[in-house]
């Protein structure tokens, strides 16, 4: 079973619901990070224990939404190992697990649906890593 890290801020909570039915509907075993509510906060105290989890190994992959999805994927992408990709359609989502290796989905809440968002989601989960040419190129990311 793949087990998924979420986390989001107030600005992502409102994908946070509809993301977190359909991954426990369809099976996946879920770490919830936070927000649990409206009330504003800072998104690197969710993006960091999201990454943390991710790079640990202690899940799969994990999901970060906050209001444009810049804030938790930069913060997200300071950690090793962690390629962190910001979508806001399903077929950039696709794209970054198959080209990018991407372990982390981040998502714009102030710009998406919550239908959107899972859909985006789907995609993430469905796709693997193609490997071959990207592999060389993911391999040069690292600092």
């Amino acid at each position: 079973m793949t087990k998924i890290a979420f986390g989001c801020d107030h600005a992502g909570y409102i994908l946070k619901a509809p993301v977190l039915a359909y991954l426990t509907d369809a099976g996946y075993e879920v770490v919830d990070f936070g927000t649990h509510s409206e009330a504003s906060v800072d998104y690197p105290d969710f993006a960091h224990p999201v990454a943390y989890a991710v790079e640990g190994g202690e899940v799969d992959l994990g999901i970060l939404c906050c209001g444009s999805g810049n804030g938790v994927a930069i913060t997200a992408n300071k950690h090793q190992g962690i390629r962190a990709a910001l979508c806001w359609l399903p077929e950039l989502a696709t794209l970054a697990r198959e080209h990018n290796n991407a372990n982390i989905l981040c998502m714009p809440g102030r710009y998406v649906t919550g239908d959107e968002a899972v859909e985006m989601v789907k995609a993430f989960l469905a796709a693997s890593f193609e490997g071959g040419r990207h592999a060389r190129r993911v391999g040069k990311m690292s600092c």
